[in-house]
């Protein structure tokens, strides 16, 4: 019993792993996040943002992310899309970008739905940080809990082979 227990904590873990850096290629794709340090253009560049969420703060207070990086992940979102929200059409073209090989919009097509928490059709900011702030820094059950959220299609409380 344990064995099997073990290797359930083992592919949850995987599964976990593979979605974080997943979601961080996408982020660097987009331009949201750059592995370099900070240099001083940086922070020229963020002294000249105008353009903010409205709710900034309550942002910050719902998420796990502080608000100079709430800052840059919004001018990384506004410069990819302009119109402040993503459909799935243009996810699925960022995201093909990690598969050029293959077809990757079935996948694109459920990650981007696990994105709109709110099934309007589109991902928001505030959905795009929310998922973020899961990924990245929730907790193991909250990263769980987005994962099973990811491949529970159907939304019926079970995932199956199909």
């Amino acid at each position: 019993m344990l064995t099997l227990e073990w290797e359930s904590e083992g592919l949850q873990t995987v599964g976990i792993v593979v979605i974080i850096f997943a979601s961080l290629k996408l982020l660097h794709l987009l331009g949201l996040i750059d592995f370099s340090e900070d240099t001083v253009e940086d922070e020229m560049e963020m002294a000249t943002v105008r353009h903010r969420p409205e709710a900034l703060e309550l942002l910050e207070a719902q998420s796990k992310f502080k608000k100079k990086e709430l800052q840059i992940l919004y001018r990384g979102f506004k410069n990819e899309c302009p119109s402040g929200v993503v459909n799935e059409e243009t996810f699925k073209e960022i995201y093909s970008q990690f598969f050029p090989q293959g077809d990757s919009t079935t996948y694109a097509h459920f990650l981007f739905n696990a994105f709109d928490t709110d099934h309007n059709g589109s991902v928001s900011f505030e959905d795009f940080v929310m998922g973020l702030s899961i990924l990245l820094r929730g907790t193991v059950q909250e990263k769980l809990n987005w994962a099973f959220n990811l491949y529970d299609i159907n939304k019926d409380g079970y995932i199956t082979k199909e």
